[in-house]
């Protein structure tokens, strides 16, 4: 399979590293091109990479790629992602995949006319750890999953926002929630499925931007367990917490951009020693990360398969943001299914709008 990476920004290095060591897994695939709006960044990145094919066309080369990889700033993966689904090319999204659940709508009808599929980049879902705690809920080996948390504590300075599509609505879709905890509330809806309702707070406390830059959410989930959510760019000691307190045990998650077997803790539940052995690092695993996504991701596109992260687990976590958004904005208690068509908040993350005015746009940010 032929790859083509557009946009060659910082996160594309991972996706043509991860590409590079599909070969050692069995998965037949090569980086074939590599294309950016600045023709000098793009030629760089082949040259660092050994692209053979560079420049700025996204049409000239659809023809010779099986597997796009969009790695663009979000506001540019629709039109991207629908051109190349349209000449029946597979894509693979960094997230988050849309501004907004219209626009992953629009996406999930070209995918439904083409002969080629969608994914999402969300690759926390694919280390070892959660794959065998997801495995334990189904078996019924840990009981009911009852209460979680999942914290996304990072830091972000004044300057990271002087880029000038971060820390905006139209460009970015978003805060902390949208571009950053997305990360962990993605694994947090992984293990525990669909959730039923949400109520939120969200506010703009230190940085010069249009969007949040905290927002907590308490989340209740189908199966009637409940979490907290907390997303940050304010907090100097950085850390990616989630812990998952089912009837039989205590289990932990602590990283911070990705983790290992080690990250994991496990804390059976008292008179419950039995279930302690059932928790098993396994020294061959790959960490979380693209790699270990793209193996099974591009094993499912040789096989004409549905990929592992369909466009529908990609919405219900993206829905979650909206209400997210849709309760900090309004202070009404939002369930899922009920922001649809029409409703400012399918349309954009920003919806009716924070209470806090806009930050004018000179163009930098501080």
């Amino acid at each position: 399979m032929r790859a083509t990476i557009l946009g060659t920004g910082a996160i594309a290095g991972a996706h043509a590293e991860a590409i590079a060591g599909l070969a050692e897994h069995g998965v037949d695939a090569v980086l074939a091109h590599a294309l950016d709006i600045d023709p000098a960044r793009a030629e760089g990145f082949a040259r660092k990479h050994g692209v053979a094919g560079y420049g700025t066309d996204l049409a000239a080369v659809l023809a010779d790629t099986d597997v796009l990889h969009v790695c663009t700033p979000p506001g540019a993966h629709v039109e991207a992602t629908v051109a190349a689904l349209e000449a029946g090319v597979h894509v693979v999204v960094e997230k988050p995949a849309t501004l907004s659940l219209a626009e992953l709508d629009q996406i999930a009808e070209a995918e439904a006319a083409s002969t080629a599929t969608f994914t999402q980049v969300v690759q926390h879902r694919f280390g070892h750890g959660l794959r065998q705690l997801r495995r334990l809920l189904d078996d019924g080996a840990l009981g009911r999953p009852l209460v979680a948390t999942c914290d996304t504590l990072w830091f972000r300075a004044p300057e990271y926002f002087e880029v000038p599509w971060r820390g905006r609505w139209d460009t970015e879709g978003g805060g902390p929630t949208m571009g950053h905890g997305i990360h962990q509330f993605d694994l947090l809806l992984a293990v525990l499925g669909p959730w039923s309702e949400v109520t939120a707070m969200a506010g703009r406390l230190a940085r010069h931007v249009d969007t949040e830059d905290v927002s907590m959410a308490i989340v209740r989930f189908a199966n009637g367990a409940m979490a907290t959510v907390a997303n940050s760019l304010l907090s100097p000691r950085e850390t990616s917490d989630l812990r998952f307190d089912t009837e039989a045990a205590t289990v932990e998650l602590s990283h911070l951009y990705g983790y290992g077997d080690a990250d994991w803790t496990f804390t059976p539940a008292k008179g419950r020693d039995d279930v302690a052995q059932l928790w098993q690092p396994d020294a061959m695993a790959l960490p979380s990360g693209h790699l270990a996504q793209l193996v099974p991701t591009y094993r499912s596109f040789a096989a004409g398969e549905a990929p592992p992260v369909t466009v529908a687990d990609v919405r219900g976590t993206l829905e979650l943001v909206a209400a997210i958004y849709r309760s900090a904005f309004t202070g009404a208690v939002v369930r899922a299914g009920e922001i649809r068509p029409g409703d400012p908040f399918h349309a954009s993350m920003r919806g009716t709008g924070p209470a806090w005015a806009p930050v004018k746009d000179t163009g930098v940010r501080s």
